[in-house]
């Protein structure tokens, strides 16, 4: 990801899921360039962020379209620039193998469609009734501290299912997150996100409504060592211990 010349002192550290920077966390200087393929959600995961905070922090409104070029700062308002001139309304249409992605992903700009509806079930800020991601051992637990792994670790079989944790809607496919792999973020409600990492197969796209034990990618080794699902769940921006909001194994 490129980072623009209007960093304050040091750049802002690339976030990744063993927090190997002891600066990692919420980035609150300098700015970050849209790059195509990016989504708000994924900007605001990659450097510590509520996506909603972000959002408000850059004055963008429901449902937080993004393009290339436009400038997101992470100093707490808007950069002098942070909407690159769009293009007449008659620039042809996305190609339907993206038609089905988010609004909120950086690609060829597009007027905005209206806002979606609100999610209903579950509420827009209540709890989440959340489900394994898939069946394996227990590699590795949440760590909150330095270097620690910001979610867990399942071991598993390449090609075996990786289901959603709970329902909700894709809000990031890709693999532009550094550490990572071939990712899926899923917005469950307001305050909740979970993501799911390492893939070898995505099934699902950007923009699609997922239940609660429905497949969507196959378990893989894109980037790591070994196959396993890295699994997070955030809260308001920041990692909570899944172990702790997951039903006990018998």
């Amino acid at each position: 990801m490129t980072l623009t010349g209007c960093a304050v002192s040091s750049p802002p550290p690339v976030v990744d899921i063993y927090q190997q920077d002891q600066r990692a966390g919420k980035v609150t200087s300098g700015s970050h360039r849209v790059q195509r393929g990016e989504t708000l959600y994924s900007i605001a995961w990659r450097y510590g962020w509520d996506y909603r905070s972000l959002a408000r922090a850059n004055n963008i409104g429901a449902p937080y379209t993004i393009y290339p070029g436009q400038v997101i700062s992470f100093a707490g308002g808007s950069p002098r620039e942070t909407t690159p001139e769009r293009p007449a309304a008659s620039t042809p249409s996305r190609t339907a193998s993206s038609a089905g992605s988010s609004s909120s992903t950086a690609s060829t700009p597009t007027p905005a469609p209206p806002p979606p509806p609100k999610s209903s079930s579950p509420s827009a800020t209540g709890p989440v009734n959340w489900q394994w991601p898939a069946n394996g051992e227990l590699l590795e637990r949440y760590s909150s501290a330095a270097g620690g792994r910001r979610g867990i670790a399942i071991g598993g079989r390449e090609g075996s299912p990786v289901v959603a944790a709970a329902g909700g809607r894709v809000v990031y496919r890709g693999s532009g997150l550094t550490g990572y792999g071939n990712l899926l973020i899923i917005k469950h409600n307001d305050r909740w996100l979970s993501a799911y990492a390492h893939n070898k197969k995505l099934l699902v796209k950007e923009g699609d409504r997922v239940d609660a034990g429905q497949e969507i990618a196959t378990m893989g080794a894109s980037g790591t060592l070994h196959t396993q699902l890295h699994f997070e769940i955030r809260k308001d921006g920041q990692p909570v211990d899944p172990l702790a909001l997951l039903p006990r194994k018998s």
